[in-house]
């Protein structure tokens, strides 16, 4: 009783016997409908017989005359079936038919009675007239004919109620197999969407006791449980990178800020030596205040992509004129470079507009233009050269930053977007190794993507986001 209880309590058995009782009460009127109207039509059908008969019973009396008219009537009266046959003359005295007697209202006024009788005449055509003598009920029409006679044509409804009954019957059965249908279909879909729901909620269990490497099954009947387990899985995928993520940049920040900290505690400690000079207390100091600005930066450009990385709040985004900021970090960072001997080339297309947050995209294009001078430096000792360009490509908007220096190995490309992320050849640099992961958390922010491409030689660093974001 409790197992029923907890199955009765969930949605899916519910709505099934809500589907069900609907079904079967519309399935239930529908066959009573059709039954009414196959009980109407067959009375419908027959009154229609009785007065398509007494119509050419008429005619022969017009044409033929009343001995025309009791031929006909005596040769009808004689065959088998449910046919009802009564003439008698103008007191309404029997002359002819298979009835020997109807009662005096029928013969005195004309029109559509039910009542029962006795009917003499053969089961079949081979058997004499004294063969058979029955009972029933008949509906009959009664006419008064041109020459005063009465005549009386009906019909046996038994029957017509032996139809009904059929009908009645084949209702009953068919509610019987309907409901028997329905409750097993049911039964059958609840099951099916039980396991379905049960199957989600067991792979839940394993992910919340540990196994982050679970996944919901999906079948081949590509349903909405497949589409809702699409979802999660990419949801769960996405779960564990973020988790892997934060485990990556837990790591790497207590490996890389080890090394500062250390400074800083050196520092500080020569600075309050023994006999440490003024002039040694005052580097000391100035070095504790770069190392602490450098932590300040790393730290800044961590919550900078955090922030990225969590969604932009509401009003964050807003129209904003992307050549400009394009434009004028170029031209800011030109002079800077110029100095470095590297040449800044601009193509910027005029009025790109995007929905976007201007700090972020600022911030962003200040990153790729640093990294491009940081490394814009050819190996054969000729002079850089940084080219900046946004164009608006098939609905998206494109920011390239291209450099001609050393370039980065095709397998390393998209393990520099990560935290902390810095080659060999760049540990020499200063920097954190958070620039172009905070690139690419900017992109995915916009709804857009960053990579990094052969600019043969160099790096064409490519962000795109769509024009309509």
């Amino acid at each position: 009783m409790n197992g029923f209880a907890q199955v009765w309590r969930t949605s899916t058995v519910r709505l099934t016997a809500t589907f069900i009782t609907i079904f079967g009460v519309f399935a239930i009127l529908l066959m009573a409908f059709i039954g009414w109207q196959s009980s109407v039509q067959i009375q419908r059908q027959q009154a229609d017989d009785i007065d398509l008969e007494i119509r050419q019973l008429q005619r022969i009396e017009i044409n033929q005359g009343v001995r025309g008219l009791a031929f006909a009537l005596n040769r009808i009266s004689r065959q088998p079936g449910p046919g009802i046959y009564y003439l008698g003359d103008a007191s309404g005295q029997y002359l002819m038919g298979n009835l020997v007697a109807v009662p005096a209202e029928v013969l005195i006024e004309p029109g559509v009675y039910t009542f029962d009788y006795d009917r003499a005449g053969p089961l079949n055509e081979d058997a004499g007239p004294e063969a058979e003598v029955r009972s029933g009920v008949a509906i009959v029409r009664s006419v008064e004919l041109g020459s005063g006679m009465r005549l009386v044509v009906g019909r046996d409804v038994v029957e017509r109620r032996g139809y009904s009954a059929i009908i009645l019957q084949s209702f009953f059965v068919g509610v019987a197999g309907i409901i028997l249908f329905s409750v097993i279909a049911g039964g059958v879909t609840a099951r099916r969407v039980l396991k379905r729901i049960d199957t989600i909620r067991d792979t839940s269990t394993k992910i919340m006791s540990g196994n982050l490497a679970e996944r919901v099954p999906i079948t081949k009947r590509n349903d909405e449980f497949d589409g809702l387990a699409l979802n999660l899985n990419a949801m769960l995928d996405r779960i564990e990178q973020l988790l892997q993520g934060l485990k990556e940049v837990t790591d790497n920040v207590a490996h890389d800020l080890k090394t500062p900290l250390t400074r800083l505690r050196n520092q500080a400690e020569a600075a309050l030596r023994d006999g440490a000079t003024d002039e040694i207390r005052q580097d000391a100091l100035e070095n504790v205040i770069g190392e602490s600005d450098r932590l300040i930066r790393t730290f800044n450009a961590l919550l900078m992509i955090a922030r990225a990385e969590a969604g932009a709040p509401s009003g964050a985004l807003a129209e904003t004129d992307i050549s400009a900021i394009i434009a004028d970090m170029a031209e800011l960072y030109a002079p800077v470079a110029e100095n470095e001997g590297i040449e800044v080339v601009t193509d910027v297309e005029p009025g790109v507009m995007l929905r976007a947050n201007r700090e972020l995209i600022g911030q962003a294009t200040v990153n790729l233009l640093e990294n491009a001078m940081k490394y814009a430096k050819p190996e054969d000792g000729s002079a850089g050269k940084i080219t900046v360009s946004l164009q608006s490509v098939g609905g998206m908007v494109q920011l390239v930053v291209a450099d001609n220096g050393p370039g980065i190995p095709k397998a390393e490309r998209k393990r520099v977007l990560e935290r902390f992320v810095r080659l060999e050849k760049s540990r020499s640099e200063a920097g954190s190794g958070l620039g172009l992961a905070l690139v690419n958390a900017v992109a995915r922010l916009h709804g857009g993507s960053f990579r990094i491409e052969d600019n043969q030689p160099g790096v064409r660093a490519i962000l795109e986001v769509p024009a309509n974001s």
